[in-house]
């Protein structure tokens, strides 16, 4: 299936690894040109070279912290233009609401949050004079189903989809649309560090809290990567232009409602 992307340019964020790294990773191989963003040039700079030695196509690494004004400005000017934003960030302190300083909230809700929109603003401007844009943010499935040691995320992802749902439908008639992606368990270094997390909470091992949290999944895996990458790539499609303002679950059936 030709998703009608060749030529275009994407800015993907935290993208040197896991959810990120496989969403830039699909897209390149759809013939779009990315601008891989991280914190970790080393990281970063390796990734880049894998996905243009797999696709053929140009990967611009850009070493940048997006939860500040220099590192976004960086980022964004790195791209010939942006037709495709895929907002990502690395998730906040797992723990207990009554440990968390008001600290602790204002930086969860700048690094999932305010940054991102900080990005959406960045870009949506030159995508109306295109007619084309597709926004992705990487939230998560506790969008739909908030998680308790995860209140710091819970909260300022749950702001971003508000904002992002209201913008979706004021820029759906330019071509340009927004949809969160939100990943259930996947198989990433994040997952792994939350399994070691509740097993402590339940006194069990992380083997055991493992194949506790496999078996709440439909599936019963893990989600991989690419799957999830796939997922993005499709969203950013010429094709999808009538899907805007959706937050879409990647869960393997964990979520057990219907809305």
């Amino acid at each position: 299936m030709d998703l009608g992307l060749k030529g275009k340019w994407a800015v993907v964020c935290a993208a040197s690894k896991g959810l990120g790294y496989a969403c830039a990773r699909a897209l390149a191989g759809e013939g779009v040109g990315i601008v891989l963003v991280a914190r970790t040039e080393s990281t970063l700079r390796a990734s880049a070279e894998r996905i243009h030695a797999e696709t053929g196509q140009r990967v611009i690494p850009v070493a940048a912290d997006i939860t500040t004004e220099q590192g976004r400005a960086e980022a964004l000017a790195a791209a010939p233009q942006v037709d495709i934003l895929v907002n990502n960030a690395g998730g906040p302190p797992t723990g207990d609401f009554l440990d968390f300083s008001r600290e602790d909230w204002l930086a969860a809700l700048n690094n999932n949050m305010l940054s991102h929109l900080e990005m959406i603003r960045g870009v949506i401007r030159p995508m109306v004079e295109r007619r084309f844009g597709r926004i992705v943010n990487i939230t998560s499935s506790a969008v739909k189903s908030p998680v308790e040691i995860l209140c710091l995320t819970n909260g300022p992802r749950a702001g971003l989809t508000g904002v992002a749902g209201g913008l979706a439908r004021q820029y759906a008639r330019y071509n340009v649309t927004i949809n969160g992606l939100l990943p259930g368990k996947f198989d990433t270094e994040r997952l792994r560090s939350n399994v070691r997390a509740r097993a402590e909470v339940r006194g069990v091992s992380f083997e055991q809290e493992t194949q506790h949290q496999i078996e709440l999944i439909a599936a019963k895996r893990y989600g991989r990567t690419e799957e999830f990458g796939q997922a993005c790539a499709f969203l950013c499609s010429a094709g999808a232009g009538y899907i805007t303002a959706q937050n879409i679950l990647v869960d393997g059936g964990a979520f057990p409602g219907l809305l």
